[in-house]
């Protein structure tokens, strides 16, 4: 009992003690007034202040930025139109050097200007540079072709379009194999197997009406209007040797195709319509369509105004 009594007393006094001691520390770091304030400054304690270390924390390198290479669009190609000939239309070389203008004389250019006509399908007896029916024929229906005047002469523009001229003539027809008569044009076109293998010069009806004497029946006259008849018709008849005296004049190894209308070989093909109805080709070109056999029986005849 003696000795926890001790022990009270022990700490009660250590704890006034402290007290104490922390009330004088207070006033000791607090206090700046005194009676001698003049002669001595008050002295104020900064208080610690413990710093505080910061380790920055490690800078990490921003990565590199690679820039996205620049992308060239690729140009748009455009590709060539193609370009297709129909089947029916055959390519031909131009003429080089070009044929030279020469009215209708005969020489070594017409003999060039026959082989030229002969290329591009203009139908002509031969290459002898003579300037004869048949070259005269083929030149007009060339002309008649392209639409010009047609006087049968080479002029210095058949020339030139003649020398130029980079695809063979063609009919309408593209198929099958047939005579095909373009009154517009006033051309007779031979279609082979859907392609244009010839053209001659002809002249077909005047679309004029007509009262002449019937040449086979003395004292008769026949009334009509030459025409032409336009459609689909086939060679049915034909006379094989030379002249025969039709209704209305004279032809010449006709093949006929419609009624008395016929092919024929005539002395008068000019540059316009000039028949009673029928189709009218140089004597020579008569007889080739004759030899050559490009024109049998059954030969569909297709005619029409071109439009």
């Amino acid at each position: 009992m003696v000795v926890e009594q001790r022990r009270r007393a022990v700490i009660g006094t250590l704890v006034v003690f402290g007290i104490a001691l922390l009330v004088g520390c207070s006033t000791a770091v607090t206090s700046g007034s005194g009676g001698d304030s003049d002669s001595a400054a008050a002295e104020t304690s900064a208080p610690t202040t413990i710093a505080v270390t910061t380790t920055a924390p490690p800078t990490t390198k921003a990565p590199t930025t690679t820039a996205a290479p620049t992308t060239t669009e690729a140009p748009t190609t455009t590709a060539a139109p193609t370009t297709t000939i129909p089947s029916n239309i055959v390519p031909v070389a131009t003429l080089d050097p070009p044929l030279q203008a020469m009215g209708s004389s005969s020489g070594s250019e017409t003999a060039r200007l026959q082989q030229r006509l002969l290329d591009v399908g203009f139908w002509v007896g031969g290459v002898d540079g003579q300037y004869g029916t048949t070259t005269r024929q083929a030149v007009m229906a060339f002309e008649k072709y392209m639409g010009f005047e047609a006087d049968g002469k080479l002029d210095q523009r058949t020339a030139d379009e003649l020398s130029a001229m980079n695809l063979r003539p063609h009919a309408r027809a593209n198929s099958g194999t047939l005579i095909e008569i373009d009154k517009a044009k006033q051309v007779l076109f031979f279609v082979i197997d859907g392609r244009t293998e010839w053209v001659l010069n002809t002249s077909t009806g005047n679309g004029q009406e007509y009262t002449e004497q019937d040449q086979n029946t003395p004292g008769e006259t026949i009334n009509g209007v030459s025409l032409t008849p336009s459609g689909l018709h086939k060679v049915n008849r034909e006379r094989p040797e030379g002249w025969w005296e039709g209704d209305l004049g004279e032809i010449y190894r006709p093949k006929y195709f419609v009624g008395g209308v016929a092919v024929h070989g005539s002395n008068s093909i000019p540059n316009y319509p000039a028949s009673h109805g029928c189709v009218r080709v140089s004597v020579p070109a008569m007889d080739w369509i004759w030899d050559s056999g490009i024109m049998p029986l059954r030969t569909p005849v297709w005619v029409h105004d071109g439009a």
